[in-house]
């Protein structure tokens, strides 16, 4: 799979990848629950679900919403969510105005072919 079409595990590694980097201590392959869960001292604990690059990205960051907005149990401010994807269709998530998003207190996260992830 070229880079420009990134699977949801490498999406996933990648994104993992940089929260250990910056301390975190990460848990995946929750199966009944979000993809990523992060901890570190002193920070809201992060939830994040990802997806990659797939034959219908904008179905599936549909579904990706869907997903996220399931997990958004703690409303109290100790948990941060965050939805991940490769930066190739970003432009699919920013269906969702940045308002919508901001509402929610959603992150964004984009996954670029080269280099870091980042917050988009």
């Amino acid at each position: 799979m070229t880079r420009e079409k990134m699977s949801e595990a490498e999406a996933e590694q990648r994104f993992v990848a940089m929260l250990e980097a910056d301390g975190w201590t990460v848990t995946t392959n929750n199966p009944d629950f979000a993809d990523v869960i992060a901890t570190k001292l002193g920070e809201p604990r992060l939830v994040a679900e990802v997806k990659g690059h797939t034959a219908a990205p904008g179905l599936d960051v549909n579904t990706l919403y869907g997903q996220i907005l399931n997990r958004m149990s703690d409303l109290s401010g100790n948990t941060r969510y965050a939805i991940v994807v490769p930066e190739s269709i970003l432009d699919k998530v920013e269906r969702v105005t940045p308002e919508l998003r901001a509402i929610l207190k959603l992150e964004t996260w984009a996954v670029p072919a080269e280099g870091d992830p980042y917050q988009a």
